[in-house]
């Protein structure tokens, strides 16, 4: 596995080993031992998998807050879409900054999402279907969500579109509004 960080401490960018031949290919997407020694103790409880018919959805900009904060480590398993992590850590010299990376099945690539970041996705392909690992199982009393298009953290979202939301993601708080529950990085 290539693991690469980025501007956002704790966010990283991982690309599995592909191995292929006339099959097809064949990917180790999560090993512990391997996220051990790479110094990730990340450990998850939790598989999703969502569909999204439309390109253009966005889903997001979401989090669990303590004590049910959620890590997640993120892929594509058909299509594309623009994944972000929005560091919602107080204490944080990037606190409101945002990461994003194009995760595809054809890149194979990953982000892991630490606790302390609201995360969101865009696709960029109709029937785009998202799969992530979490920290921690689903605490609707603890979940908490930003506005995906706030100025404020101002996301440079790839497509130009009105995009496919539900109402309670439309009507999220921006970063002004926001009193984050989580402390320092």
């Amino acid at each position: 596995m290539q693991i690469d960080p980025t501007p956002l401490s704790g966010v990283l960018l991982i690309t599995p080993k592909r191995h292929g031949d006339h099959r097809g290919f064949f990917a180790e997407t999560y090993s512990a031992p391997a996220f051990a020694a790479a110094g990730i103790d990340t450990m998850f409880v939790q598989d999703n998998h969502s569909l999204s018919a439309q390109a253009g959805t966005v889903r997001g900009l979401h989090f669990q807050a303590p004590p049910r904060a959620q890590a997640k480590l993120v892929r594509c398993g058909r299509g594309a879409l623009f994944d972000v992590a929005v560091d919602i850590r107080r204490d944080s010299d990037t606190y409101g900054q945002w990461f994003g990376a194009e995760l595809s099945f054809e890149n194979g690539r990953q982000l892991l999402i630490p606790a302390g970041f609201a995360h969101g996705f865009m696709t960029l392909q109709s029937a785009t279907e998202i799969v992530y690992k979490c920290s921690d199982t689903y605490a609707p009393e603890t979940e908490g969500a930003l506005l995906w298009n706030d100025p404020a953290i101002g996301i440079e979202w790839p497509m130009d579109v009105t995009p496919v939301i539900s109402d309670k993601d439309a009507a999220a708080s921006g970063l002004g509004d926001f009193t984050s529950p989580f402390g320092s990085p």
